[in-house]
């Protein structure tokens, strides 16, 4: 219970400073840190992250960062295909799924560490607005590929959300960070409808991690705006890295149970 506690602060923490992070967290933690199996620590993980989220986007919420629309099309279009996703990972064996979490992992980080520019990008307009003639597409195409994703590894999809948001999409890394914890909100909620059933939960477990995980994201919630926001995306990537090495080394030497 105490590594519960403190896991879930740290997944709190991530995602009030980054807008994602905790997702890519909460998996490992669960089955390695807290003893879940993965099938557990899917559906665990995706209510822990949707609560967190909703609870690190509210100092956002009066800044006006959040772009409503955006979120809309590419968390709708994901709640859709995270069911998809839900039914691939019980085909799926719990150490391929983690090696492919992994490898995701770090093509989301190099992509990050690539491209470090806040100025914003062609479908970001100058006044704030969004350029949905060329966006729309690119938007549709962002939520359907992180909502798979979301319901195949049980992760709100913020490591993804992100460097969608800002590589493709162009918008700046504070406007991206507000936007990614409403999609992932959406996502969330949909993975975790896609996933009850499957097993049930530790309620124990499951209350202390998303207890802890709340009042982490509040706390870092309200430093994450005085952060320079090149320092966040690259500490961003080189945690996707830390945490695909773990994934990857847990996944070939002490699998997972099922």
């Amino acid at each position: 219970m105490i590594a519960a506690i403190g896991l879930g602060a740290l997944v709190g923490v991530l995602l009030g400073l980054l807008g994602g992070g905790g997702s890519i967290l909460a998996v490992p933690a669960l089955v390695y840190g807290a003893g879940l199996t993965l099938a557990a620590a899917v559906p665990t993980s995706l209510l822990v992250v949707g609560v967190s989220s909703a609870t690190a986007l509210l100092p956002r919420l009066r800044a006006g960062l959040v772009r409503w629309r955006l979120a809309a099309v590419i968390g709708g279009t994901g709640a859709a295909a995270t069911f998809a996703g839900a039914a691939v990972n019980r085909l799926l064996d719990p150490r391929v799924v983690l090696g492919g979490f992994a490898a995701l992992m770090v093509v989301a980080g190099l992509r990050m560490l690539r491209d470090t520019d806040d100025s914003g990008g062609d479908c970001a307009l100058p006044g704030g607005g969004i350029n949905w003639r060329g966006c729309l597409p690119k938007s549709v195409a962002a939520g359907l590929s992180v909502g798979f994703l979301t319901g195949l590894f049980g992760v709100g999809g913020g490591f993804l959300i992100i460097p969608a948001l800002v590589l493709l999409l162009g918008l700046t890394m504070p406007t991206a960070v507000a936007t990614s914890l409403a999609i992932i909100v959406i996502n969330s909620a949909a993975g975790f409808a896609a996933h009850l059933g499957d097993v049930a939960l530790d309620y124990g477990i499951t209350v202390a991690f998303t207890a802890a995980a709340i009042i982490g994201s509040l706390a870092a919630g309200r430093l994450a705006t005085r952060l320079p926001t090149h320092r966040l995306q690259r500490a961003f990537a080189w945690l996707v890295f830390a945490v695909a090495a773990f994934v990857a080394t847990q996944a070939l030497v002490n699998p997972a149970p099922a």
